[in-house]
């Protein structure tokens, strides 16, 4: 006669298990392989895989418990400094020369903060392994398909409508989700499969040169092998420099002017977008204090407020919109989250700063202050950082006792 079972099915708990299962392979494998081909499919698959996510934790409860969450981001300084960023955006909509499509760009950032946060809420206390194992899958397959794009993507894509920048923003997906995929790899000890993944990856960047892609790639490598040898060298040189940066970045039109004409010439194209930023800043030095408004970089430009060669990067956007307050509050939550990032799991320390510092690579070579799909693509590394840390728990086995033989006939001693 059979046994019956023990176990009770509940089909509640199997429909959200397969809701978070599709959730995290949209996030992990199709997006950034999809990403390499339509550069639109960050800002449309991203928040449907959430929308999973969440919709699976809101039928199992498998999430951190939602109140003692927000009580700790609302007790972390890096996180009420991001708050004061966004208080002085909004504020900035009062004194911005561009109102209607300054508050719809706000609208767009603060909605893709709240899709971040929740997701950051919705992601299970332990990650399952089997989940997080997509990651490196989806980054290996991405990069293929950049690989084949890169040197056969005339052929490839013929017949196809031309998606401008779309394997360009598939690329920068690519240098930012190597780092977590290789730091999940490093904690289950496959130190081979990790560094074969970052092989692929770089021979991908490489195949469609990009100098930021390649600079943020190389600059990640330096932090994660630094911190790999020295974790407090690592960590203290990628927050003190990416957020000191950021700080004093009226400056450095004025000190790496004099040396960029040194070695490339007074006329050459990076020398006088530096000379457009220093005569910015030299004419109207009290802007430095309020800034001109959120969204007057990118549309100052267009209407003839500012040169049309004066910098698209963060740095100098930050500073010409949001002045001294948004740029040293800025400066500080960049610093408190560097310095706080895989605090508790010391093996992800290094593929942390590593994402840290490119990320912040591109952001300082070319990409504007809130773009987007940008945007999507930070919130989307952080998520996926977020996720490998909850899935480094470790059941501890009963350890073995060992048994002292004794002679014939006598019981066994431990």
């Amino acid at each position: 006669m059979a046994r019956p079972s023990t176990q009770t099915i509940d089909p509640a708990l199997d429909a959200a298990a397969l809701l978070r299962r599709v959730g995290f392979f949209g996030l992990f494998v199709i997006l950034p392989v999809v990403a390499q081909v339509a550069r639109r499919a960050t800002v449309i698959l991203a928040p449907i895989s959430v929308a999973l996510l969440i919709l699976a934790s809101a039928i199992d409860g498998r999430q951190r418990p939602l109140r003692a969450s927000g009580v700790r981001l609302l007790r972390a300084p890096a996180f009420l400094a991001g708050l004061l960023v966004l208080a002085w955006m909004a504020l900035s909509l009062v004194w911005t020369p561009f109102p209607g499509p300054a508050s719809e760009r706000f609208a767009n950032l603060v909605a893709t903060i709240l899709l971040t946060l929740a997701g950051y809420m919705a992601l299970p206390d332990r990650m399952r392994s089997a989940n997080l194992y997509l990651l490196p899958l989806g980054v290996t397959a991405a990069a293929i398909v950049a690989i084949m794009l890169g040197l056969f993507g005339d052929s490839l894509m013929r017949g196809v409508p031309d998606d401008d920048n779309a394997l360009d923003r598939g690329l920068t997906l690519l240098a930012l989700l190597v780092w977590p995929a290789v730091a999940w790899l490093r904690s289950r000890r496959r130190d081979r499969e990790a560094l074969g993944l970052a092989v692929v990856v770089a021979v991908a960047l490489a195949v469609s040169p990009d100098v930021g892609q390649i600079a943020a790639l190389a600059i990640g490598a330096l932090a994660f092998a630094v911190t790999s040898f020295r974790p407090r060298l690592g960590v203290g040189l990628t927050a003190g420099i990416a957020a000191g940066l950021l700080a004093v970045a009226p400056l450095l039109p004025f000190l790496a002017r004099p040396v960029g004409a040194a070695l490339f010439g007074p006329l050459s194209p990076g020398v006088l977008t530096l000379k457009s930023w220093q005569r910015i800043v030299t004419t109207e030095p009290v802007r430095l204090i309020t800034g001109h408004g959120f969204e007057t970089a990118l549309r100052g430009r267009v209407f003839g407020l500012i040169p049309v060669n004066a910098p698209s990067t963060a740095l100098f956007a930050m500073w010409y919109e949001l002045g001294v307050v948004g740029a040293l509050a800025a400066a500080y939550a960049l610093y408190a989250s560097v310095r706080r990032a895989g605090r508790n799991v010391p093996l992800l320390v290094p593929g942390a700063m590593a994402g840290f510092a490119a990320a912040f690579t591109i952001a300082c070579i070319g990409v504007g202050l809130t773009v987007v799909w940008w945007l999507t693509t930070l919130a989307i590394t952080i998520l996926v950082f977020v996720a490998i840390e909850r899935g480094q728990f470790r059941t501890r086995r009963p350890k073995v006792s060992r048994l002292k033989l004794p002679p014939l006939g006598e019981p066994p001693t431990p």
